[in-house]
């Protein structure tokens, strides 16, 4: 049996016009201009914050959450909201290199829950880490990051050094 597709595109269907007030209208690009601070790390935390952190980890991590990203079939918005999430959080908490890989679930955790209808589970990340970390250390960073993110958040991302220092027992 041959099976063959016979649907042909129209060429004279309509599409959208080109929106003038978007792409004309200079006061567009100066609002996205102005707004950008509020969505892009304010410092370089791998000189002034992270002393164990080096950029190629950050790329190793990023990697990863990307991958499980990819596996689930998460949003389109998961992956870049967690890595701001992700840039956000190293800029604001000293943290060494055995914790990156939680952190980094953590903020796949919260980005999942943010933009999805069913977000990610904690025993989905933790399969993901190789059970190198475990629930229990999800669930409790998750309730740190959550407090750390609405007081920075609610703070303005000022230019003071860093707040706090992620500790787990």
């Amino acid at each position: 049996m041959e099976l063959m597709c016979l649907e042909r595109i129209a060429t004279d269907c309509n599409r959208a016009e080109r929106d003038r007030v978007l792409f004309e209208d200079v006061r567009v690009i100066d609002n996205l201009l102005s707004m950008e601070p509020a969505y892009v790390p304010r410092c370089d935390y791998f000189s002034q914050v992270q002393t164990d952190i080096l950029p190629y980890m950050r790329k190793i991590v990023t990697t990863w959450m990307l991958e499980v990203c990819e596996e689930q079939r998460c949003e389109d918005q998961v992956f870049p909201l967690s890595v701001n999430f992700l840039d956000r959080f190293l800029c604001e908490c000293r943290i060494v290199r055995s914790q990156l890989q939680l952190v980094a679930a953590v903020c796949l955790l919260l980005a999942s829950k943010t933009r999805q209808c069913h977000p990610l589970s904690v025993d989905l990340l933790c399969h993901y880490t190789d059970y190198s970390v475990t629930t229990d250390e999800i669930r409790v960073s998750s309730d740190d990051f959550s407090l750390l993110f609405s007081s920075v958040w609610f703070r303005g991302f000022s230019s003071s050094p860093p707040v706090a220092e992620l500790r787990l027992s």
